[in-house]
């Protein structure tokens, strides 16, 4: 486990995390009175802030070298993941709590949004990962993140409620769309974990074809 954490991007991911929190306390620390929109608001963009720093969670300079290792990468990406979630679980639980309560939204609901964008993030990556062999991919992921949540929050449609506010007719059914988000994206994480079957198989053929023959 030591290898792993000091391998970490500690740097991203603290990043992501420090500006999430610095959203959080914008409401204290421009408005005495902050309305649940605004409240809403910036728990998104906390939660889409430290999604964008997990981008960068499966960057591995020594990529080339680390897979050779008997380890194989599924697992080395499960404990890299291992290691932040108790973190991820005390920042939000922060984040949470600089909302005042008289306009904070539904913990659970916002908090599914936030495990979704967390997921997505995560499979992104691991995406990223399985098919191309650049040691680095998160900065590009982190990009396509962002313009696909831009996207997503201009075009979709409001009859899905997925940006919807508390007091929205369409909240409940938007939280039913981010739940079916959270699970693609959880199928398509762990799909993208292992090495690629193609990379396998080369492998095998290279180790069973017969030396050149003596005389």
């Amino acid at each position: 486990m030591r290898p792993v954490a000091r391998a970490l991007p500690w740097r991203a991911v603290g990043g992501g995390a420090v500006a999430g929190l610095l959203l959080a306390a914008l409401p204290r620390l421009t408005s005495a009175d902050p309305d649940p929109w605004t409240a809403l608001l910036v728990l998104r963009g906390a939660a889409l802030a430290f999604a964008l720093g997990l981008t960068f969670l499966l960057d591995d300079p020594a990529r080339h070298v680390t897979a050779t290792v008997p380890t194989r990468r599924v697992v080395r990406a499960a404990l890299r993941t291992a290691l932040v979630a108790p973190l991820a679980a005390l920042w939000w639980t922060a984040v949470v709590l600089l909302i005042p309560a008289e306009v904070r939204p539904p913990v659970g609901d916002i908090t599914l949004e936030a495990a979704a964008a967390t997921v997505v993030a995560l499979a992104a990556s691991a995406t990223a990962t399985r098919l191309t062999s650049e040691p680095e991919p998160g900065q590009r992921v982190a990009i396509a993140l962002l313009a696909t949540s831009m996207a997503a929050a201009l075009f979709l449609p409001q009859s899905w409620g997925m940006f919807a506010t508390p007091s929205d007719k369409n909240w409940a059914a938007g939280h039913d769309r981010w739940a079916l988000v959270l699970v693609s994206a959880a199928a398509l994480w762990a799909a993208c974990g292992p090495e690629p079957l193609r990379r396998r198989r080369l492998l095998r053929t290279r180790r069973a074809q017969p030396g050149p023959s003596a005389g």
